[in-house]
């Protein structure tokens, strides 16, 4: 199940559980995590992207050790909130980790993610270098965080 809402992703989770945050690049996928109750999102690695069946490979010890239940995973959207390549892209990823993973998936909005973990990290004083091996990871605890908050509030 691949879901754009809130609602219909938090179906599926009448307990909650841990979920998985991925910031997709072109070139490296940003991981993060959270807890059971939806309370908290951790940054963790940056994953070399590859081939898909890499990628895979790299994700399921981390899903497995953690007990995912379910990935939210940052859709690229134009500032205007239309939808480029990159996006398109990013839907078939969506697919591709459903169909290897058998794991509901929710697109999550990610306009800012990036400029919010950039500045999030300079505010940290973190080195410029250490920013670019981080920041997507950062940027994907920011897409879990935004996720989870909407999905444990009453609101939607």
């Amino acid at each position: 199940m691949i879901a754009e809402s809130a609602l219909d992703f938090r179906e599926h989770f009448p307990d909650g559980g841990a979920l998985l945050g991925l910031d997709l690049g072109t070139k490296t996928v940003g991981v993060a995590t959270c807890d059971a109750s939806w309370s908290f999102a951790t940054a963790g690695k940056t994953i070399a992207k590859g081939k898909f069946s890499k990628d895979v490979a790299a994700l399921k010890p981390l899903i497995d050790e953690r007990r995912i239940k379910g990935i939210v995973l940052g859709l690229p959207r134009n500032m205007d909130g239309t939808e480029g390549p990159r996006a398109q892209s990013t839907r078939a990823y969506a697919r591709n980790l459903e169909q290897a993973l058998g794991l509901p998936i929710l697109l999550w909005d990610e306009r800012w993610s990036t400029t919010s973990a950039e500045r999030d990290m300079i505010g940290q004083d973190v080195s410029r270098k250490k920013r670019a091996e981080r920041i997507d990871s950062h940027a994907a605890a920011i897409i879990l965080q935004s996720a989870i908050d909407t999905l444990a509030g009453s609101s939607f």
